[in-house]
């Protein structure tokens, strides 16, 4: 006989394990960058179904099911799909629009047009160029004009960058401003499970570990190099994190003001070449620059 518990759980989860599973059929002489965003995208439909089936959905029209699988990055379903208007969201402003706007479209100068005035012999550099360009786009531009088209007809559809650079802390960082997207799944159905068995500091750590592993799907394997990078950049954020929440940190004001934002600047920024390491930049993201003629 079947035990449900175990049904529930294969229904949830079964194809975030699936489809990315599934990404060893791609052929082996398929481009890597080709590749990557295969395997990103599958990684992030079977996040997209288990928000989605362990959310309570009576009631919900079709459009927002439709909406929130096809038409937003976010992932929590609980927000998007809440059809009785539990939270009213904030209505875009004209600024707001603006912004999301100029943003997108620095972006595309940074991708298509800085970036082609680096000197040839620097690849390297022309590649972390084009990955500020590419995230300009998408998280800090695009997403954010989805985000206010959301809201402006009424779904609680928040911004999924909330202004990374003002953080004063770790925890800040992490847990409110940086792709709230990745924090919603994670703190629903990892750090909230944890903390019971294991408290705050191991579920952090827990955290961690499984965002490192995540990154290393996503950045190492396609780029066939690198491994231990991205899983060293995590362990440092959660190091990080526990130092700044410890009595010594605390004394030292590392979790606030600008003791806080340059402790959280520099923990981010002196070990980020371990997160997009050489061979991934090279290997990944030039050539995909490459194929959309961001470079010659």
């Amino acid at each position: 006989m079947t035990n449900p518990r175990i049904v529930k759980w294969w229904h949830g989860w079964a194809p975030l394990i699936v489809l990315p599973a599934a990404m060893v059929f791609v052929p082996s002489e398929w481009p890597r960058w080709v590749f990557m965003w295969l395997l990103a995208f599958a990684i992030f439909c079977g996040c997209k179904w288990l928000t989605w089936r362990r959310t309570p959905v009576r009631g919900v029209p079709i459009w927002r099911h439709v909406g929130y699988f096809v038409g937003w990055p976010g992932l929590d379903a609980v927000s998007f799909l809440d059809a009785n208007g539990t939270k009213v969201p904030r209505k875009p402003t004209r600024s707001e629009w603006l912004f999301a706007s100029a943003k997108t479209i620095v972006g595309c100068v940074i991708l298509f047009g800085l970036a082609r005035c680096v000197p040839i012999e620097y690849p390297y550099l022309t590649g972390w160029v084009g990955m500020i360009g590419i995230v300009m786009i998408l998280h800090f531009g695009t997403f954010h004009l989805l985000s206010c088209a959301w809201r402006s007809i009424g779904v609680d559809a928040k911004p999924l960058m909330n202004w990374p650079l003002t953080a004063r802390s770790l925890s800040d960082f992490w847990g409110r401003r940086w792709n709230t997207a990745f924090r919603d799944l994670t703190h629903r159905f990892l750090f909230r499970p944890m903390i019971t068995n294991l408290g705050s500091i191991g579920a952090v750590c827990v955290g961690f570990v499984f965002s490192g592993l995540v990154h290393e799907v996503v950045i190492s394997v396609p780029a066939r190099g690198g491994y231990g990078g991205p899983t060293i950049f995590f362990l440092i954020q959660g190091a990080g994190m526990l130092v700044e929440r410890s009595r010594r940190g605390r004394a030292l004001g590392l979790g606030s003001g600008w003791r806080g934002w340059l402790f959280t600047m520099t923990q981010l920024l002196a070990p980020v070449v371990l997160l997009f390491h050489p061979r991934f930049v090279m290997e990944v993201v030039v050539p995909f620059m490459g194929a959309v003629g961001a470079i010659g």
